[in-house]
């Protein structure tokens, strides 16, 4: 197996809901006779045994000419495409239409789509070029689909071609390089900071004191600002308040808090940062392998973005450089925010513009004591002198005012007195004293939640907790309750716990004085090192009651023997460990079992006293002993076996009247029938994606049932009863086909597939409804006053239907609407827009209207997609949308013109995708914040005149924040780009009548430069003048002669000339101190790459198809290269000095070529064991791939 070509991995987007409404994450395509049995049915056993979610593309079931409207669906909304490039896949009209739509769907998407080929028994050679069986395939299909089928098609297969993917050859093991496939998936499979927010007092001077520093110009590179200041201070509030007034301006951003708390983590701190960091930039789920890998990533696909990176609270363990890699690799246009209790750190890593927030004065201490004393500004009692007094003990600290004052709250005067007292005898400089005054009132449960919570609990959903605190006898409602009025925890909009981290730091304190020297004499043990060496040692510790360990960097089982003293344990939560033994005998007061991804489990545990039993993606099978005693389990609250795939029947949970919540989400072998009828106390139940077929019991007695999701699964139909659960707040019956019945009124969201609703009208309460297969819509869906957001969208549409519209009227109350999937369902028409004041987002996909009523009423409107709306003549009401921020518009084929854009003042992105007709864009002068623009294969568009005067416009590529202009062959002539001083990043296309691009050597700016298949252009302007350029690629741009400049491109590290076929020499390339990556392709006048062996910093070299070059100098001096292709330059007969080389990867050379001497067999066996540690996957600029064999004078392919 080899790995070949080039890659572009993009970013997922998120729904506004957790409930799932995409069907499938992988589109698997492939031709059955060729590898229907062998490697498509390993590779799909694979992704089946995660449950990741695949559609099996058998081209063999397939009938009529195009592939159906619901396959469509399912390319659209996979996320990760793997054709199965076979000797027979291009004989194939469904494959290959099916591959030209992932092509379209990754290029018009970006940031949404992955592709992963595999060249099966194919060269990707033969695939990019169509050689072989793939030219004769396509030959057979010239004759019936014509030549713009063809070349669509070619197009494709040519693109896919120079990806990265796999290459399988006869000799390869196909189970092997499946798993292979296989981790690449799940890597992007696998799982926006949302900010605390509240009334600030004070603020606003040390937020302009920041944003001023962020502003100012900053010598010698990146703009670092750092805030540091004593705990307690307000720095984090600071660096919060900033990051929420200027994270717009950026591409990209993300706040990191505590990292701190992060780095502290044994093994895996760094890497767990720089995952967050890549996640969140990238907008992907990642994670990172170790910190090179990391440091890769982001210098590759983070740097040159404009970002904003906020990292709170550092310590002296917190390296730029390890975590994030050079700092002169980011973009200029950066800017991070650093805050520290420790001015040193900042001294360290050479941060010169630093904040120090001084106290808050006297007039704002006053403020916030008594905003948090008396829950008012202005209090009626009177306490004046005292809160001078507390005011002055505070010491303008504005956590302590907030604790203090918290403590004093409907407290009487002689308690404020000796609280007074006490803490006028600490002295100032000791704040977590002063603030332990505020625990010490605690009454002992919330001492013992606090602790919980400090300890284990921080951004946990504080639900769990409560189950176990409440078995406690806690008292978790009040206890919770006095927390967040002491101003020690907040919980956030999503219902979990935050503390400010000097308070989590007290409890930890606490728990620390317990027994400075002994850990397993504390009540809590959360850190990973004391936990496995407490278990590993074998030590007492008969006073723990709260355990955390992962496994995920230890190998070795843990038995019952390691837990047999642990008699006061009750939270114990265990990652990726192999847990063996029988537990059933000890851990007698333990009400919570967190284990997930564990490799073994306990074949039985002690869950007499269990509240909460938590083991997802743990192996649990039918014959776990534990399941007969579930029955048993009076006091069992939670159920959590998500993903737990082994188990094939329904547990009995008849005998527990307690439990509350049933998770069992993606069992996906779990078949049969669940009793749920006595489960009185039922408030959460998901069977998503489980083979269950029938809910058994009382349903209708269900009164507490809050949420339910069986989206997926076999249900075969809704107990009637539903309609009486007058507490459910959430049903979920995505892909159901069932009638649904009539449903309770208190509904709040609701996802189904059902072509009806029959009391729709009635859901008052309504707040969210995603309704596919609707089919009938009331005209009066207006009364549903209270719903923000809409998504009606059609599956599996047949040609004949027709969806009723008796008045299209829909609630003004909307924020979002998504209409989809109705262009082969005649709409009479769209639901009328002008009463939708409210609606800031719009999305019509695959309509068939001529016309969008009311667009221009939707005077708030923020976001507009437009796809496939076929046809849609026009789109008056655009111009007036002046608070629109992005515009998409895609695949409108008969669309000719846009409204004047000038009006638009804020829009910021400006995408239109494959629209033939359109001739022209007005106003795009006027687009002062316009960022991102990219238009696409609009084949009449002559012009695209203004963007010269976008001073706005930061980036033109292919993806991500992109501006490309593609494959619109009547653009002629593009205005002078001299004024874009803001532009990194710049991709010209396929504009074939294009003769110039004036103004691109004044783009000091710019960091990335690619023209691809500009035939006409045969000048371009001299380059050296882009000090910051890093990557230049230039592809099929045949009339031209030279490349000025390019010698003095200090921070090129990328160079790429392909079938440039006029160019005839190069410049001397020796001063290029930082290019890693070279590859020239099929440029057939070139005679020589002066300054070559200068290079000492080239990692990749690719010279091949140059059939005028007849040397290359000796390559000894590049002592850092690592992959090197040598073929097809017909005139080379030498290459010298590659036997000197420390290879550590596999290259290729043409077999005539003559080494400088005959390799050493030892030499051999270095270059053998090189080649077959070759990794996995290159980029796109790591793309030599090749092998090796032993041979007395050469080194051949």
């Amino acid at each position: 197996m080899e790995l070949t070509g080039s890659n572009a991995i993009a970013s997922s987007s998120c729904s506004p809901y957790s409930l799932p409404v995409v069907e499938y994450e992988v589109f698997l395509s492939f031709r059955g006779p060729d590898v229907r049995t062998t490697f498509a049915d390993f590779l799909y056993r694979l992704l089946d045994r995660p449950k990741i979610r695949t559609f099996l593309d058998d081209e063999e079931l397939r009938k009529g000419e195009m592939i159906s409207p619901s396959l469509v669906k399912a390319i659209g909304e996979s996320r990760i495409y793997i054709p199965i490039l076979s000797p027979g896949y291009a004989s194939s009209k469904w494959c290959l239409q099916e591959l030209a739509l992932m092509l379209e769907r990754y290029k018009q998407d970006e940031g949404s789509h992955i592709i992963l080929p595999i060249f099966y028994l194919m060269e990707p050679r033969d695939v990019r070029h169509c050689k072989g069986s793939y030219e004769e395939a396509l030959e057979q299909h010239r004759l019936k689909y014509g030549e713009e089928t063809i070349r669509v098609w070619k197009d494709a297969l040519e693109e896919v071609g120079q990806m990265t993917g796999w290459r399988v050859t006869e000799s390869d093991r196909q189970g092997a390089v499946a798993e292979s496939v296989f981790s690449e998936v799940w890597s992007h499979i696998k799982g926006n900071y949302t900010l605390l927010t509240n009334e600030l007092i004070g603020i606003d001077s040390h937020v302009n004191h920041v944003m001023e520093l962020l502003k100012s110009d900053f010598e010698g590179g990146i703009n670092v600002v750092g805030i540091h200041g004593m705990g307690g201070i307000g720095k984090t509030t600071i660096a919060k308040a900033v990051y929420n007034k200027v994270f717009t301006q950026f591409e990209h951003h993300c706040f990191l808090e505590d990292v701190r708390e992060t780095l502290s983590l044994k093994n895996d701190g760094v890497t767990t940062l720089q995952s967050k960091i890549i996640s969140s930039i990238l907008r992907d789920d990642h994670m990172v392998r170790d910190a090179s890998q990391g440091i890769h990533i982001i210098t590759n696909r983070v740097c040159p973005r404009k970002v904003l990176i906020v990292l709170d609270n550092v310590d002296d363990r917190f390296e730029f450089g390890q975590i994030l890699g050079e700092v002169r690799k980011f973009s200029p246009e950066s800017r991070f925010i650093i805050t520290t209790r420790d001015k040193r750190v900042l001294e360290l890593l050479q941060v010169s513009k630093l904040y120090e927030p001084s106290g808050m004065s006297h007039d704002h201490s006053l403020q916030l004591l008594r905003r948090h004393a008396f829950r008012m500004d202005n209090p009626l009692e009177d306490k004046t002198t005292l809160c001078e007094e507390f005011v002055k003990v505070a010491a303008g600290l504005p956590l302590a005012l907030e604790v203090i004052g918290s403590l004093l709250f409907r407290r009487d005067r002689k308690f404020w007195e000796a609280k007074l007292i006490e803490l006028k005898r600490i002295p100032p400089t000791k704040v977590q004293e002063r603030l332990k005054i505020s625990y010490d009132e605690l009454s002992g449960s919330e001492k013992q939640i606090f602790l919980d919570i400090s300890c284990v609990f921080i951004g946990e959903n504080k639900e769990l907790p409560f189950y176990m605190w409440s078995d406690c006898n806690f008292n978790p409602e009040s206890g919770i309750s006095t927390l967040i009025l002491r101003s020690l925890l907040k919980v956030d909009v999503d219902n979990k716990f935050w503390m400010h981290d000097h308070v989590r730091d007290i409890g930890r304190m606490i728990v620390r004085e317990e027994d400075e020297q002994h850990p397993w004499k504390r009540t809590r043990i959360w850190s990973n090192e004391d936990a496995v060496d407490m278990l590993i040692n074998g030590e007492g510790a008969d006073l723990v009651e709260v355990l955390k360990v992962d496994m995920r960097y230890e190998d070795f089982e843990l038995m019952e023997k390691e837990f047999q003293n642990l008699s006061k344990l009750r939270y114990l939560e265990v990652h990726s460990g192999r847990l063996t033994g029988d537990f059933k005998n000890i851990l007698p007061n333990l009400r919570w079992l967190r284990l997930h991804y564990c490799r073994s489990i306990p074949i039985n545990i002690n869950i007499t006293k269990l509240a909460v039993l938590d083991l997802r993606f743990c192996p649990v099978r039918d014959d776990w002993r534990c399941w007969d005693k579930i029955k048993a389990a009076h006091r069992l609250k939670a159920i959590d076996v998500s993903f737990c795939d082994q188990v094939t029947k329904v547990p009995n949970l008849f005998g527990c009247p307690s439990l509350q919540r049933i998770n069992f989400l993606g069992c996906g072998n779990m078949s049969g029938e669940l009793h749920i009828g006595d489960l009185k106390g039922l408030r959460v139940l998901n069977i998503a994606r489980t083979k269950i077929t029938k809910l058994i019991g009382g349903f209708g007695r269900l009164q507490n049932l809050q949420e339910i999701n069986v989206g997926y699964s076999r249900l075969r139909e809704i107990p009637t009863s539903i309609g009486k659960l007058s507490s459910l707040k959430i049903l979920v019956l995505d892909r159901l086909d069932i009638e649904v019945p009539k449903l309770p009124t208190s509904l709040k969201g609701l996802s189904l597939s059902s072509p009806r609703v029959p009391n729709l009208l009635e859901l008052k309460d309504l707040e969210w409804l995603h309704w596919s297969r609707a089919l009938l819509i009331p005209g009066d869906m207006w009364k549903l006053s209270k719903l923000k957001d809409l998504e009606l969208w059609q599956v599996e549409c047949s040609r004949t239907r027709t969806l009723i519209l008796s008045s299209p009227t829909l609630p003004s109350s909307l924020n979002t609407l998504s209409i989809s999937g109705y262009q082969f369902v005649p709409l009479e028409r769209l639901p009328n827009l002008v009463n939708q004041s409210n609606l800031t987002y719009l999305d019509l996909s695959e309509i068939g209207v001529h016309e969008i009523a009311g667009l221009g009423e939707l005077r708030m409107l923020e976001n507009f997609d437009l796809r496939d709306a076929s046809n849609l003549i026009d789109l008056d009401g655009l111009q007036h949308l002046k608070l629109l921020k992005e515009l998409r518009v895609y695949r409108c084929d008969v669309l000719r013109k846009l409204p004047s854009l000038s009006n638009l003042t804020k829009l910021q992105t400006l995408k239109i995708f494959r629209c033939p007709l359109l001739s022209e864009i007005h106003g795009l002068s006027e687009l002062a914040e316009l960022s991102t623009l990219r238009i696409i294969e609009c084949r009449k568009l002559t012009g695209v005149m203004g963007i010269d005067k976008l001073e706005s416009l930061q980036v033109m590529k292919i993806r991500d924040c992109s501006s490309k202009i593609t494959d619109c062959t009547s653009i002629e002539k593009l205005p002078d780009l001299s004024a874009l001083e803001h532009l990194r990043e710049l991709k010209i296309t396929g504009c074939n009548q294009l003769t110039e691009v004036i103004g691109l050597g004044k783009l000091e700016s710019l960091r990335e430069l690619m023209i691809t298949d500009c035939a006409l252009i045969k000048k371009l302007p001299d380059l050296s003048a882009l000090e910051h350029l890093w990557a230049l690629t230039i592809i099929r741009c045949n009339q031209l002669p030279e490349v000025a400049g390019i010698e003095r491109l200090k921070s090129l590290e990328l160079l790429e000339l392909t079938e440039c076929t006029s160019i005839e020499r190069l410049p001397d390339l020796s001063a290029l101190e930082h290019l890693r990556n070279l590859k020239i392709t099929g440029c057939n006048q070139l005679t020589e790459v002066i300054g070559l062996d200068k290079l000492e910093s080239l990692q990749a070299l690719r010279i091949t198809d140059c059939a005028s070059i007849k040397k290359l100098p000796d390559l000894f001096a590049l002592e850092h290269l690592r992959e090197l292709i040598i073929t097809g330059c017909n005139q080379l007969t030498e290459v010298t000095g590659i036997e000197r080389l420390k290879w550590s990867r596999y290259f290729t050379i043409d077999e005539r070529l003559k080494t400088q001497k005959r390799l050493e067999h030892e030499r051999w066996e270095l270059l053998h064991r090189a080649n077959n540690s070759r990794p996995k996957k290159w980029s796109r600029f790591h793309s030599c791939w090749g092998v090796c064999r032993k041979d007395s004078d050469i080194i051949s392919l």
